[in-house]
């Protein structure tokens, strides 16, 4: 008698698997293709780098930072204004801002055009602690805008038509090196956690940490403690080469948030240079004494700038 077995067949995207498997081949035996691929992703970020730096929210427009006191201070281009605004042709008297704890009023003199948030705008602004972004106050090729550091409250000022703009035509950096693109996994708390980290301008900020991650170079474990900005990573760290070869300040990296596995991948060759670097007005993170890393990444943003 004649048994027969029931079987499904599943149909295969044959073409697609081909052309997969192909692409693996080619990767296992042509290196210098799949180098070349990550040469052109490098040299793609550093140009996007340049061009970020230079942006209108770039930090090479910033020319000053006036933090406020309580009460009232009138500001302008005069030196006869509390806050005065370091551009010769800037009129006098463009208007005062009130401080009151957390809440700052900002009133503008109604001779003078200003915009905010690009409409020409004459009554009271608001500032208020809880805004997720604060009004664009804007004048000819100037801008400015409220920024918060712990307890205190400031006015970033900006020139669109700042010399060091054009002066920037690229940063040094290490050559490439692949040892410094390593995999790390987020090891995440069982409770939130917000470390304490210091910034440039002597405050201890509580920032919220999404765990450490741990990663291995050259043989060694590692640790560091991540941080986040908007949808990814942000690690803070020093090493060896700190104050030599690099930034003495430390340096900045930037990371893919993992999924569940908790896998990423941190690419020392896309290090970067804090924006203390290039201007005096940033408020810049420093690597607590836990990520100063005993080895020298020899990878990513070398020295730049002059600050």
């Amino acid at each position: 008698m004649r048994v027969f077995t029931s079987f499904s067949l599943k149909i295969v995207d044959w073409p697609m698997v081909s052309k997969w498997i192909f692409l693996v081949f080619i990767c296992l035996n042509n290196t210098s293709l799949c180098s070349q691929n990550y040469t052109e992703d490098i040299r793609q970020w550093k140009e996007h780098r340049i061009a970020e730096l230079k942006s209108e929210t770039g930090w090479l427009n910033l020319a000053g930072l006036f933090w406020l006191s309580e009460g009232k201070q009138t500001f302008g281009g005069s030196v006869t204004d509390a806050i005065r605004f370091p551009i010769p042709s800037f009129p006098a008297g463009v208007g005062y801002y009130e401080k009151k704890g957390n809440t700052v009023t900002q009133m503008l003199n109604k001779s003078i055009d200003i915009k905010v948030n690009a409409v020409f705008k004459k009554e009271a602004v608001v500032f208020h602690q809880d805004s997720l972004q604060q009004p664009l106050i804007s004048f000819a090729s100037y801008r400015w805008t409220l920024i918060r550091r712990g307890d205190r409250i400031g006015i970033r000022f900006r020139n669109l038509e700042h010399p060091a703009i054009n002066e920037l035509k690229e940063i040094p950096c290490f050559d490439i090196d692949t040892s410094f693109r390593v995999k790390a996994k987020l090891i995440r708390p069982i409770l939130q956690t917000n470390i304490p980290i210091e910034n440039v301008l002597g405050q201890t900020i509580m920032q919220f940490s999404p765990g450490k991650l741990h990663f291995t170079i050259q043989g060694t474990m590692y640790m560091l403690d991540a941080l986040t900005e908007g949808d990814k990573l942000f690690i803070v760290f020093g090493d060896e080469t700190s104050g030599t070869t690099t930034y003495p300040a430390g340096r900045y990296l930037y990371a893919k948030m993992p999924g569940d596995d908790g896998m990423t991948v941190l690419d020392f060759n896309k290090a970067f240079n804090p924006p203390c670097a290039f201007t005096a007005f940033a408020t810049c993170l420093l690597p607590p004494k836990q990520h100063i890393l005993p080895i020298a990444i020899t990878a990513g943003e070398m020295k730049a700038g002059s600050h």
